[in-house]
């Protein structure tokens, strides 16, 4: 049995980590560790700000409201009153540390590693943007931009005042710079069928069923639409070669985010006012290919500008909401993709086939099978999916799960090791024209599987598969939680391997993880929304509840017609008067809540019962 997902205890224990560990005597302190990452300085800030921004009991930009727990958890930081003037001097200094001469910037920093560990990245590549600060830009600035809506009504200082305007602006810049970066790393790849990855994607899609011809055919139809869009659309700013070859029938493509800035990208059209705040937009050096890994974070950051959020505060722009109308277009369209290409075909899909095999690069790992999933389940939840297409898409998560070792033992020299230490790498293409080549580490699978389960989890209106999905998502928390750093620096934060996996090496980047510790704060988010929509109502608790209810008010009825009419205030008046109040409530939960209605009308029947009782003993004694 898995530790029950508690996300408002969770996210205050999080949140008291996060405080000791940065807030030193009421003073951010940024560390050492392995110079600057706008990733990681971006990931810990959002263990802070998003949680209270996304969940009303958890905001900090009113003293008036802040809650007891949640002032107690962040003490290191700060009394209710002092706590917003702190964020807001933190978050000034993030902006500045990330802005160069003229223009924000978004620096992979220590989180990029060189692929021969020989050689030492240049200073230059250690700077070069990556989607993850992008991606995270996006919802690292909304949320700030939010914040600092509300806390500018709440403060009279005139001090206060000109910080929040002048951190308001550079918010906004960061904000339009991230999302032109987006929009300049965004990549449709064509292939030739002939070709190596034309074969690799012909093999992933036909799974030894389906012949070349065949699949070039069931592609075409299946992607006609999407083709037509992809090459009519001016507002992608495609490549015109691109456009062409899309048009030609013995081509396959796919599409997403490449790992920065696709080289030759066109600059995106801006206004001048908003090109001077975002400075003179740098020329790219990824090659045009989509990353799963590149692509999943791209689209996770994207929903947050048409978050309802984003538009009650009207946080954006006239000039954003062009931007974020551009990148919701990729986004429909990258999601309609990955989700079709993951359950092409008629049998079994081609994500059921674990693990997944990347068509360029032919990486294979469990990792990048749950990188499709994480598409699939965004579709899903835009679509609101099918039980069937849920129920497939539970089984491959179960099963991902069990892959990692999460919720099954590891063995000797299990490969399933790496996943978690040191982690999947992807070979970042196009790096080496800076120096030597690069690499990323993605070691965040069990928080990234936590997440999506819990995000099924709040899509599902069926009781079996949600049964299921919160039960796995107890499993791989209690395995997460296992993982928290217990002694020394960061402890109570991620990530200490060791404590599940005691073969795994020791980290070469030390204990601390901001980017598995910024997950787990999502996934606590996501919970908490999840707890927060109606509970699944089950049809047959429903009959069951107005059948007892039926009986219960007939019974009532009754009762009150052959009982002398009680004095109100008396014991048996007051007992009256409850049964009735509970079943008029009954009767208000039947529709939302069957199984609360069907333990009302019980509770019901059997305080008449014992009335009716009393009063046939009484009877009886009257004789």
């Amino acid at each position: 049995m898995g530790m029950q997902i508690k996300p408002r205890q969770n996210l205050l224990e999080v949140w008291q980590a996060v405080a000791r560990h940065s807030f030193d005597g009421g003073e951010w302190d940024w560390g050492e560790w392995g110079g600057r990452s706008s990733v990681a300085d971006a990931e810990r800030l959002l263990c802070l700000l998003y949680p209270a921004t996304e969940i009303t009991a958890f905001r900090l930009d009113d003293p008036d409201t802040t809650q007891r727990d949640v002032e107690r958890a962040l003490r290191s930081a700060g009394d209710s009153s002092e706590i917003p003037g702190n964020l807001v001097k933190v978050l000034s200094e993030f902006m500045e540390q990330h802005r160069g001469e003229e223009s924000p910037t978004f620096s992979g920093g220590y989180y990029f590693a060189p692929e021969d560990p020989r050689q030492e990245l240049t200073k230059e590549q250690r700077a070069v943007g990556v989607v993850d600060a992008y991606s995270m830009s996006v919802t690292l600035c909304l949320a700030t931009l939010g914040f600092l809506k509300v806390y500018r009504g709440k403060t009279q200082r005139a001090s206060t005042l000109a910080q929040i305007d002048r951190l308001w602006d550079a918010t906004s810049a960061r904000l339009t710079a991230a999302m032109v970066s987006l929009l300049r790393s965004f990549t449709v790849n064509v292939v030739d069928v002939s070709s190596d990855q034309g074969q690799a994607l012909t093999r992933l899609l036909g799974q030894g069923r389906l012949s070349e011809r065949q699949v070039l055919q069931r592609f075409q139809e299946r992607f006609k639409a999407l083709r037509a869009v992809i090459s009519e659309s001016v507002t992608l700013g495609l490549d015109s070669d691109i456009t062409d070859e899309l048009r030609n029938e013995n081509r396959l493509f796919e599409c997403g985010w490449a790992w920065s800035l696709v080289k030759g990208a066109p600059e995106v059209e801006v206004e001048p006012q908003t090109a001077e705040g975002i400075g003179k937009q740098p020329e790219g050096v990824a090659h045009p290919t989509p990353y799963l890994y590149f692509t999943v974070v791209a689209l996770d950051g994207i929903p947050d500008l048409f978050s309802e959020r984003t538009l009650v505060l009207g946080l954006l722009t006239t000039e954003q909401q062009k931007l974020a109308d551009a990148l919701r277009l990729r986004w429909e369209i990258t999601q309609q993709y990955w989700s079709a290409i993951a359950r092409f075909g008629d049998g079994t899909w081609p994500l059921e086939e674990i693990p997944w095999r990347t068509t360029l690069q032919q990486l294979e790992s469990p990792y990048f099978s749950l990188s499709v999933a994480s598409i699939l389940v965004h579709d899903l939840v835009r679509r609101r999916a099918t039980d069937d297409d849920l129920t497939r898409t539970v089984k491959v998560m179960e099963r991902l799960a069990e892959r990692g070792r999460i919720t099954s033992g590891m063995t000797r020299d299990d490969p399933a090791i790496v996943l978690h230490n040191p982690g999947v790498t992807l070979p970042l293409l196009g790096s080496d024209a800076l120096g030597p080549a690069m690499k990323w580490t993605m070691t965040d699978f069990s928080a990234q599987l936590l997440k999506r389960t819990i995000q099924l989890c709040s899509l599902s209106r069926n009781i079996a598969s949600q049964d299921r999905l919160l039960r796995l998502a107890e499993d791989i928390l209690d395995h997460l939680w296992q993982r928290r750093v217990s002694d020394g620096e960061g402890v109570g934060l991620w990530d200490d391997v060791h404590a599940v996996y005691p073969e795994a090496e020791a980290r070469s980047q030390g204990p601390l993880s901001w980017s598995i510790t910024e997950r787990v704060t999502e996934c606590m988010v996501a919970a908490h929304a999840l707890y927060d929509q109606p509970p699944i109502r089950s049809a047959e608790l429903s009959l069951l509840a107005r059948a007892l209810l039926s009986e219960a008010a007939h019974l009532f009825g009754k009762e009150q017609m052959e009982q002398p009419s009680a004095a109100l205030k008396s014991p048996q008046g007051e007992q009256i008067k409850s049964i009735e109040a509970d079943l008029r409530r009954a009767r208000r939960l039947v529709d939302e809540q069957p199984g609360t209605a069907y333990a009302l009308a019980l509770g019901v029947l059997t305080r008449l019962d014992s009335l009716a009782r009393a009063r046939g003993d009484a009877g009886s004694q009257g004789v």
